[in-house]
């Protein structure tokens, strides 16, 4: 009777709804050793073999961990992925990615990304001879007028970090297909919660695990998402050959962290739209950047790939300088200034000065980001208490 019940249970895993898949989707029902609900942690490095070659689908923990595995399989159901590859940090997924190409090719990326991306593309890989072009991907035919025959990637960020500017992956993605190009796109603000790139036509999927989808501030990762086998096959040998991988307490730590995505989401876009519309109103705030709002740009695509508009929050104050964006966030009390974004517990950070002062200044002028801007994650407190620690931050 196991064996039918086991079938039936991953039927009906495929067609679950997202809220019960982040409990349950790509899990066995239990652990098959003890009948432990929640997967256990492997801790170890090694793996006892019959005979050279007999073993149970593990060797060494490099190549694969039993912890790491139920990760990944929750990963690639969220995503509606068959394959996920879960590695030590966002940088470490975006890095396997970009060792798929040689030298010549070339990336297209939007010019308003992670500073950490920026980085990695522009300080690492273009000396290994990639070539990449930053361009606003607003309009579809920003991207179109630099493809060439080396072009081999597009990158998105959607919404991007930090000036919640809103991409058409679906748009994005006809372009990319019509010149065969991968599509990759870095879901970690929205979730897979709120969007999946992959049912809009993405070839993969990337996440900062650190983020929303750990969901604690307790764990450092990153994650790839892919359904074609081909495509999997090539990121598992480099995840395999570089070594860049998590381990399995982290792994756990994610796991349970994915269980709670859903109830964690609701009400970071709860709060997030709360503190959206207290700053727009408030009279020291000048500029707000929220999808939420119809006057955002792109709106429109916002509400139609994205299940709600997020819990991330950017706004400048009227006094406009980099002495008032200091002011502001060393005055906050429930919000913590610190680096990262996506814990329970609301963040401000200052884009110039923290996540994003790895982009030339003239560079992150030219998309928005100024000295005197402000990004907050909002969390998941008493929206109240969020609001008034903002009230007394700018009074």
């Amino acid at each position: 009777m196991l064996p039918t019940f086991t079938n039936r249970f991953n039927e009906r895993l495929r067609i679950m709804k997202f809220n019960t898949k982040t409990i349950h989707g790509g899990q066995h029902n239990t652990d098959p050793a003890y009948g432990s609900v929640m997967p256990p942690i492997y801790q170890t490095s090694t793996y006892a073999q019959s005979t050279p070659g007999g073993h149970k689908g593990f060797e060494y923990s490099r190549s694969g961990n039993p912890t790491r595995k139920a990760l990944e399989d929750a990963l690639a159901s969220l995503e509606h992925g068959a394959f996920g590859l879960a590695f030590g940090s966002g940088l470490a997924a975006i890095d396997a990615v970009l060792k798929m190409f040689k030298p010549g090719d070339e990336i297209i990326s939007t010019n308003d990304l992670y500073g950490g991306s920026y980085r990695l593309f522009t300080k690492i890989f273009e000396d290994f001879g990639l070539k990449f072009h930053f361009v606003s991907m607003q309009d579809t035919a920003a991207i179109e007028s630099v493809i060439t025959d080396k072009t081999k990637l597009i990158w998105v960020e959607t919404p991007t970090n930090p000036m919640m500017n809103i991409i058409d992956v679906e748009a994005v993605a006809q372009v990319a297909k019509a010149h065969k190009i991968l599509l990759a796109v870095d879901n970690t603000f929205a979730t897979p919660y709120l969007q999946q790139p992959l049912d809009l036509g993405a070839d993969l999927v990337m996440h900062s695990v650190t983020k929303y989808l750990g969901g604690h501030s307790d764990l450092v990762m990153g994650g790839l998402i892919v359904r074609d086998k081909e495509l999997a096959d090539k990121l598992y040998f480099i995840q395999n050959a570089s070594g860049a991988v998590c381990g399995p307490q982290d792994s756990f730590l994610a796991l349970r962290g994915i269980k709670t995505l859903h109830v964690r989401m609701q009400r970071h876009c709860e709060n997030g739209k709360a503190v959206a519309e207290f700053l727009k109103n408030h009279p020291k705030v000048d500029k707000v950047y929220w999808p939420g709002f119809e006057d955002h740009p792109n709106h429109n695509i916002a509400k139609k790939q994205m299940k709600d508009f997020g819990g991330m929050v950017s706004f400048t104050t009227k006094k406009d300088s980099l002495e008032g964006a200091v002011e502001v966030v060393e005055k906050l009390k429930v919000f913590t200034l610190a680096e990262s974004l996506g814990g329970v517990e609301s963040l401000a950070g200052h884009p110039a000065s923290m996540t994003h002062a790895s982009i030339p200044k003239e560079e992150r002028q030219k998309t928005g980001i100024k000295d005197s801007l402000i990004r907050l994650s909002v969390g998941i407190e008493d929206a109240e208490d969020l609001l008034a620690d903002l009230q007394q931050a700018l009074d």
